[in-house]
């Protein structure tokens, strides 16, 4: 079996406690990227309630985007490119979203799926089980500076 590895998410004060704090903490990067997109596109909105396919539509382009907090990547070097929870496809395998933005606290990172697919072909998933959770999660540990590098845009995130 693959190592299991405890990652714990590092945000704000309350972040990492338990699946509620880092939901919260989820939705205020959702948000924050929403309203990013609102200055070109002012009609776009967050998917209220659970959508697993993308978490932001923009109704004058049809595009969908799908939000990843990661501050945790500003120490360790990696994303964390989920793929699996709980033994079922989750994340960058049921996505249906046009783009995926990765907010580290400093930067938004704009990519797509093909492109993190590619990435991964050749990587080896880890298997762990996220602080706040109880369950296993499959996912590639990306080195950020290659997500970055193969990036759309990589904008500054304004501070809160």
């Amino acid at each position: 079996m693959a190592n299991l590895e405890r990652i714990m998410t590092i945000d704000d004060k309350t972040a990492g406690k338990n699946f509620k704090d880092s939901l919260k903490i989820g939705h205020k990067s959702e948000d924050a990227v929403c309203k990013n997109i609102q200055k070109k596109y002012p009609k776009a909105y967050v998917v209220g309630g659970y959508c697993k396919g993308f978490d932001i539509y923009v109704p004058e382009t049809d595009k969908r985007v799908e939000v990843k907090q990661d501050k945790k990547s500003n120490f360790t070097g990696n994303i964390v490119v989920e793929v699996e929870f709980n033994g079922k496809p989750s994340a960058l395998s049921t996505t249906t979203a046009d783009y995926w933005v990765f907010d580290d606290g400093e930067i938004y990172i704009w990519t797509t799926p093909r492109t993190l697919r590619l990435l991964i072909k050749s990587m080896s998933p880890v298997i762990f089980v996220g602080n706040g959770d109880n369950k296993k999660k499959k996912a590639y540990l990306v080195r950020k500076n290659i997500i970055v590098a193969t990036a759309m845009s990589v904008d500054r995130r304004k501070r809160d």
